[in-house]
């Protein structure tokens, strides 16, 4: 077992623990900031299609995937991260969890699938928000959302609206709409 563990904080899989592995820049969100973020989304995520970015532990997909969501993809470089995703989606029998062994800027540029809700979360001190950000509007369902966390406020793309923002600690996170959706 791993001793890095994620609690699952609400719908199916409530109490459940995910071990996940040491990893470089690998920072689960917290039980507290999933909590308003779901509060935030809504409780219930059935129908929903997700996008988690830079996985890492999984807190966010898993969360989703708890709460109904009707898929919810992960992506993760990682290898060893990516294996772990995998086992806890089978221990669970997420059967609408996919996880995607890629890096999420090339994942981003090259898929046509779209999102309900795309939670983005890279490695704080890295500039991958940045780059991810002008490529997310393209990735959302009209009506989407995305949520990002980060060590400091983003500067968003022009036209987005912040929804609901907060800070715990050290950490921004914020749930935005991109103005226009093509």
């Amino acid at each position: 077992m791993y001793r890095n563990q994620v609690r699952i904080i609400g719908g199916q899989w409530k109490r459940r623990l995910l071990g996940f592995p040491d990893q470089q820049g690998l920072r689960p969100t917290s039980d507290r900031i999933r909590e308003t973020l779901f509060n935030w989304l809504g409780q219930d995520l059935a129908g929903q299609s997700c996008l988690d970015l830079f996985a890492g532990s999984g807190a966010l997909g898993f969360e989703a995937a708890s709460r109904h969501a009707e898929r919810v993809v992960m992506v993760e470089l990682a290898r060893p991260v990516q294996a772990v995703l995998k086992q806890n989606a089978a221990t669970l029998e997420a059967r609408q969890i996919e996880v995607v062994a890629a890096d999420a800027l090339a994942y981003l540029a090259r898929t046509h699938e779209r999102f309900d809700v795309i939670f983005v979360d890279p490695p704080f001190g890295s500039d991958l928000l940045e780059q991810a950000l002008p490529l997310l509007a393209a990735r959302l369902t009209s009506g989407g959302r995305i949520y990002l966390e980060s060590a400091r406020v983003p500067q968003l793309p022009a036209g987005w609206q912040v929804v609901r923002q907060g800070k715990a600690g050290k950490v921004h996170y914020l749930l935005c709409r991109p103005g226009v959706v093509e």
